[in-house]
């Protein structure tokens, strides 16, 4: 009988197929289709294939990689290459090797499978009770790696060394979850957790879970160590505890995210919509913002002012156990940091920041080497979107629409997060923080020179914010300097109008038409932008439109006192200094809770606008403030964007009056007529629910930008994208979807990336490498 001809590949398999299992599988599914050859591991984060047989059963085998592959496994790109048959008689994993073919994804971290979660639950297991159960398919990846290929010596894993049982899984070709698994263990041969007082003393617990569940319990603030970082955990349900957790840390308003039992809990507390519990049970485990449930057990004080609540599952076996152990079935699980600090993953850090924060600590002995946030998520207009890209997510890249150059990317100044860029590849940082607070800038330095390094990059741009004050500046200047690239200054709106245009993968050349609303952005001529329409292609841009210019008095502290910045736009809408004043002690705006020098500051900032002695801005965000002061919904921020989010809080259920403001041309662009808007809310507010109010002004804004953005649409193609910051905001995207139906047009929003600046940097290396390249 003829044997048919033998036939060999070479396999480059890229995307995320670094440890996630992907080898045994290869090793499995070789086994099963008869061929033969070897898997290796790559120093780029890729997997090469060695594979031997007929060509039946090549293609056989070539079908299951994708068919069969592990749950969290991602195939990007398989090249195929024909090579000369070696005679393998069978098939082999070989040890990784630090040469690189191609570059690949690094695996994020993932949440504890459910069959892992099962084993911490069976007592006939080994890993009964184990906290840090994982497998193949789930568990810590990211956040504990030195370096590529991942391997278990290139992770903080590498110093427990297997046991007996361990290492026989770990070589058994017939264990799925196991076989070459780099981060197995169990309760002998893995990482050990300990609790400790704050004065560093360790005590002499058995079961941490159980000890810990007692002292939250009890009304504790406990230190826990999770995968990227240690939370703070406390009773969500008792007013005093959050209440003295708020005076402790010293956040007096912002949001403490909820780690939930499961959906079920969850249910009881917020309003899912269909469809979330799979989002919150997926690997990636991110926080999610829902509807909070009316009667809901978690105590007002969790987010003040809101009417949603930020909720997760556990994401580790430790995590399941604990929220297993308490009564609620939910707690609080916020991040574990001082005030303006970023999150500890140190014992050190631990007892240094939260000495007078938590009560105790309860700590694990596996290094966390790179600091990942929790992942948050929440619903606009029925649609997911990022308001924090980090565990879960991070760091998987993006593909750009053309091959760029070795780039690096430094962001924004607030909630940001940088990039790298090869080929066709972006690839931005998990989410790092505000560069204004101390360690941050190290932080995102530390974290961009490591992907420089792994992934063997010589960048020749290093793309920055034009703002002259940023504190990241100097970091792209030192990294251009360093590696003789080029320094590129991005405007602010035109990064955010290219990374939304980035995930269509819009070509370079083309324009569209993108409203990029927010707090602040540097604007080209030198004023504060932030409710802007442009024709952007990567190259450059047009301010098409903008909402109407009004005058900032004090500058930032506007920002922090929504009063001043109404003072301003009502100084624009052409009011006296009596009738604002007027106005102000009516709404009982001028006590010193809402503005710290009460009526004196009142009219100094009337007399600066007036005088044109304080900045100009087109800011949506500083318009959101100024209507929230208005409308008695906030007169502080205590975190970015918390005006806005109460506006958006107080109007759920309020009627939209379907006010749409006027457009007028003003130097050389259309302007949204927000005077016009402040007028009719000032002539509506005795008649209308403030609930009406605050739904109709939202939606107004959007209408008006909305639009303008049509009128800016005429002769392009392709839908209108929105983002920056306030693009988050449901009804704001509902009033501009409205607008733009009406011209048959379609809105946009970002999925992979955040809206705001945490996916600017994205933005910026597009813009960026369209100087350096030429693109038109």
């Amino acid at each position: 009988m003829h044997e048919p001809p033998r036939r060999a590949l070479r396999l480059r398999v890229t995307g995320i197929v670094q440890g996630v299992g992907f080898r045994p599988f290869v090793y499995r599914l070789a086994i099963s289709r008869g061929v033969s050859g070897y898997v290796v591991n790559l120093g780029g984060s890729e997997v090469e294939i060695h594979v031997e047989g007929s060509p039946s059963r090549l293609a056989g085998f070539i079908e299951g990689l994708y068919l069969e592959r592990p749950p969290p496994a991602r195939i990007e790109e398989l090249e195929i290459e024909e090579v000369r048959p070696q005679g393998f008689k069978g098939f082999t994993i070989k040890r990784s090797e630090k040469r690189k073919s191609k570059r690949s994804m690094i695996p994020p971290d993932f949440g504890i499978c459910r069959d892992c979660l099962k084993e911490v639950h069976d007592p006939s297991t080994r890993f009964y009770r184990y906290y840090w159960n994982s497998c193949a398919w789930c568990g810590p990846r990211f956040s504990m790696m030195y370096t590529v290929p991942y391997d278990r010596e290139n992770t903080s894993m590498r110093k427990y060394s297997l046991c007996r049982d361990c290492r026989r899984d770990y070589e058994d070709p017939g264990n799925i979850r196991r076989f070459h698994a780099q981060g197995i263990s169990c309760p002998r041969c893995g990482p050990r957790t300990y609790v400790y007082t704050m004065d560093g003393r360790r005590l002499p617990v058995e079961d941490p879970v159980e000890w810990a569940a007692e002292k939250i319990e009890e009304g504790y603030i406990l230190a826990v160590k999770g995968v990227g970082g240690f939370h703070l955990a406390a009773l969500a349900s008792r007013d005093d505890v959050v209440e003295e957790l708020r005076r402790r840390k010293r956040r007096p308003t912002k949001p403490f995210a909820l780690m939930a039992r499961d959906c079920s809990v969850v249910e009881k507390i917020a309003e899912p919509p269909p469809g979330a519990c799979s989002v919150l049970e997926s690997a990636e485990r991110p926080i999610l913002l829902l509807p909070r449930r009316p009667g809901s057990p978690v105590s007002p004080l969790v987010a003040p002012g809101l009417d949603t609540v930020g909720v997760m599952l556990p994401y580790t076996g430790f995590q399941a156990l604990l929220l297993e152990s308490v009564r609620d079935g939910f707690l609080i699980m916020t991040s574990g940091n001082k005030s303006g600090y970023p999150m500890c993953t140190t014992l050190e850090c631990v007892f240094t920041h939260l000495r007078g924060i938590a009560d105790y600590v309860v700590a694990h002995d596996r290094e966390i080497v790179h600091r990942v946030d929790d992942s948050v998520l929440r619903y606009t207009e029925g649609e997911l979107v990022f308001l924090r890209r980090a565990r879960g997510y991070a760091p998987t890249w993006l593909y750009s629409p053309e091959q760029l150059p070795d780039m690096v990317a430094v962001g924004a100044e607030l909630q940001t997060a940088g990039a790298v860029a090869f080929e066709d590849k972006i690839v931005p940082t998990q989410y790092i923080g505000d560069m204004d607070e101390p360690g941050q800038v190290e932080e995102l330095e530390k974290e961009l020179r490591w992907f420089i390094e792994v992934y063997s990059l010589r960048p020749r741009a290093v793309a920055v914010d034009m703002h002259p004050g940023y504190h990241n500046r100097p970091l792209a200047a030192r990294l251009a300097e360093e590696y003789g690239a080029e320094l590129v200054e991005v405007q602010h709106h035109h990064a955010h109008a290219a990374a939304a245009m980035l995930e269509d993968r819009v070509p370079p050349g083309e324009k569209r038409v993108a409203i990029t609303i927010d707090g602040t952005g540097y604007g080209t001529d030198g004023t504060v932008w932030g409710g802007e329409v442009l024709v952007a292609s990567y190259a450059g841009f047009t301010r098409a439109a903008s909402l109407h210019p009004f005058r900032l008095p004090g500058g930032d502290a506007a920002a922090e006192w929504p009063v001043k910045a109404l003072v301003g736009l009502m100084q624009a809408s052409g009011l006296g200094e009596e009738e604002v004043l007027e106005i102000l002690r009516r709404r009982g705006l001028l006590s010193r809770d809402k503005l710290p020098h009460g009526e004196l500051e009142a009219r100094v900032s009337y007399r600066l606008a007036a005088a044109g002695k304080a900045p100009l801005a087109t800011s949506t965000g500083r318009t959101l403030d100024a209507l929230a002061a208005l409308l008695g919904v906030a007169w502080h921020r205590g975190y970015e964007g918390e005006p806005a989010m109460r506006l958006e809080a107080a109007a759920r259920g309020g009627r939209d009056h379907g006010y749409t403001p006027r457009l007028v041309q003003m130097e050389g662009r259309l302007v949204v007529d927000t005077r016009g808007l402040l007028e009719w809310v000032l002539d509506n507010l005795d008649r209308l629910p403030p609930a009406d109010l605050a739904a109709t002004v939202q939606r107004a804004l959007g209408r008006g930008l909305g639009e303008a953005a049509a009128r800016a649409a005429r002769g392009l193609s392709g839908p209108v994208y929105i983002s920056g910051g306030a693009a988050v905001n449901t009804l704001i995207v509902q009033g501009v979807r409205e607008a733009l139906k009406d011209h048959g047009l379609e809105a946009r929003l970002p999925h992979r990336l955040p809206p705001g600046d945490g996916g600017i940097a994205a933005g910026q290396v597009l813009v960026a490498a369209s100087r350096i390249l030429g693109w038109d």
